[in-house]
C-alpha cells in the first residue's frame, strides 16, 4: 500500500483505502466554508452501520457485553490489518497528536520516575478505540476515523483494555486478545499512559474505572523502572 499523505481533516475519507478492517464503507465527502470565513465544515457520508454500538451514547462499560468468539477474530484481524497499513498520518487521542515528549510528559507528570518511556515500534492505529466506536455484540464494525494515524504500538489495545476496567472479566479478554501487543513493553507503556489520564488529577472520583487503573498502574510501573 502507497503511504497516504496529510494528517487535516480528513481522517475518515483518508481511512477508506485500510484493507482488511471492519468498517464502513465511505462514500462521498463535502466540505464548506461560513460565509464570515470563521470555520470552515465538513461531513462525510459513508454505509449504515450494521447494528448499534457496544455502549451507544458513550460512557463506561459496567456490564459484559458478552462479545462471541467470531466478534473477537473480526476485530483482531482488524487492527492486525491496520497496523500493518502505511501512512503519514499522526494519530491525534483526545485531538492533540501523540508525540514522544507526550507520552513522556503524561506519564511522568503523574507517575514520576518511570524509567525509559521511549516508544520503539510506531504504527498506525484507529486512535480512538473504546465501546463506543464499535458495533456488537453480533458484527464487529470499528468506526468514527477521525483520529487515526501513526501511534505507538498497542495504543488501541490499551485503549479498550482501560475502557473496559470495571468489568474484570472484559479486562481479562482484552488482555487475552492483544496479548502480543500489550505484552511488549510499548504496549505496557501504552497500558500506563491509559491509567495515566484516568487517575490524574483531573481524575474522576466516581469513574469505576479509577480504582482498577490505580491497581494496574502500580503493576506495572516495576515492571517499566
Amino acid at each position: 500500500m502507497s503511504p497516504l499523505d496529510g494528517q487535516d481533516w480528513n481522517g475518515t475519507e483518508a481511512a477508506a483505502v485500510l484493507a482488511g478492517v471492519a468498517m464502513p464503507r465511505w462514500l462521498a465527502g463535502v466540505a464548506w466554508r461560513d460565509a464570515d470565513g470563521v470555520a470552515v465544515w465538513r461531513a462525510d457520508e459513508t454505509t449504515l452501520l450494521p447494528e448499534t454500538p457496544v455502549k451507544p451514547g458513550g460512557g463506561t462499560v459496567t456490564i459484559d457485553p458478552g462479545l462471541p468468539d467470531a466478534w473477537w477474530r473480526t476485530l483482531n484481524a482488524s487492527l492486525d490489518a491496520l497496523a500493518g497499513a502505511s501512512t503519514t498520518r499522526v494519530a491525534t487521542p483526545d485531538t492533540v497528536p501523540i508525540t514522544q515528549d507526550g507520552v513522556t510528559s503524561l506519564l511522568a507528570g503523574v507517575f514520576g520516575e518511570v524509567g525509559d518511556t521511549s516508544v520503539a515500534c510506531w504504527r498506525p492505529a484507529h486512535a480512538n478505540l473504546n465501546w463506543a466506536n464499535v458495533t456488537g455484540p453480533r458484527e464487529c464494525c470499528v468506526f468514527d476515523w477521525e483520529d487515526w494515524g501513526l501511534a505507538p504500538r498497542g495504543l488501541d489495545a490499551a485503549s479498550l483494555w482501560a475502557a473496559s476496567l470495571a468489568v474484570p472479566d472484559l479486562t481479562e479478554r482484552v488482555l487475552y486478545e492483544r496479548r502480543e501487543n500489550l505484552g511488549s513493553r510499548d504496549g505496557k507503556l501504552m497500558m500506563l499512559f491509559a491509567c495515566a489520564k484516568i487517575t490524574g488529577p483531573y481524575a474522576d472520583q466516581a469513574d469505576p474505572k479509577l480504582a482498577p487503573a490505580r491497581t494496574a498502574a502500580q503493576r506495572l510501573l516495576p515492571e517499566l523502572r
